[in-house]
């Protein structure tokens, strides 16, 4: 029977509507501002521009330039990948052990309920070891310069694996710092991760729904979730949302939205 977990991930560092709207804040010094169909606001990562919006509905990000994301523990670059630009991040020389990971937070987003969207596509490096998995997600409510956040990632070689048993860990979530994936493993076996058909490497369709401390994760446009968490750990907390990825994952991200409540 093959591994039900990598090594590689036991000691991963998965490190009124006024009210609510002013909390989705952007700084305009790094985006522009344009209205959506439906007359939904939007902002564009783009060039710069002045101002500040408070209340933004929508913000769409191309990712198509690497202005307006702070890098912790790699670079990102913008780069064709399956026939579209995309940013993809790199882990620096001194960060490839195996608890390490690279995010890349959206500068000026503070996220409470709403809607997360993005493409993505991750598969292990080659010359990294068989048991690594693709690792590549998105972190949500991101505290405290990345200490604290929640996170929903794919391993996507579980997602055709032979053995079921990998079959079921396709999809994942954790709470960083309490509640890493393999504690959620030991202590609630089968509630914060699931199957789904992933194919390493290829681009995949990611649905996040926050609402209060419930999370859905919905992929490749599908109707109905694959996971669904009731009891996020950080609770009803709000904070940035973040591209995340192992080191050992080459890692691409494309076409982020970010819609709250």
């Amino acid at each position: 029977m093959g591994a039900i977990y990598s090594p590689g991930e036991r000691k991963l560092f998965s490190v009124s509507r006024a009210a609510r709207m002013n909390r989705f804040r952007v700084s305009l010094s790094r985006w522009t501002v344009c209205l959506c169909a439906g007359g939904v606001l939007a902002v564009v990562l783009a060039g710069p521009s002045i101002g500040h919006l408070k209340a933004a509905r929508k913000a769409v990000f191309p990712l198509d330039s690497v202005h307006g994301l702070e890098l912790l523990k790699g670079k990102a670059e913008i780069t064709p990948y399956k026939g579209r630009t995309a940013v993809r991040l790199v882990v620096l020389p001194d960060h490839q052990t195996d608890d390490e990971i690279v995010m890349a937070t959206i500068s000026g987003i503070d996220f409470h309920n709403g809607t997360i969207e993005a493409d993505v596509a991750g598969a292990p490096h080659s010359g990294t070891r068989a048991d690594f998995r693709g690792f590549i997600g998105i972190s949500f409510r991101v505290q405290d310069s990345a200490t604290k956040f929640e996170n929903m990632y794919l391993r996507p070689t579980n997602g055709r694996a032979e053995d079921q048993l990998r079959r079921n860990h396709s999809v994942q979530y954790e709470s960083i710092p309490d509640f890493p994936w393999y504690r959620l493993r030991k202590e609630s076996p089968g509630m914060y991760e699931s199957y789904a058909d992933l194919e390493s490497g290829e681009w995949t369709h990611m649905k996040i729904v926050v609402s209060g401390a419930k999370a859905e994760l919905y992929l490749n446009g599908a109707a109905s979730p694959c996971l669904i968490v009731n009891d996020l750990k950080l609770g009803e907390s709000h904070g940035q949302v973040a591209l995340w990825a192992h080191w050992s994952t080459d890692a691409y991200f494309s076409n982020l939205s970010i819609e709250a409540d």
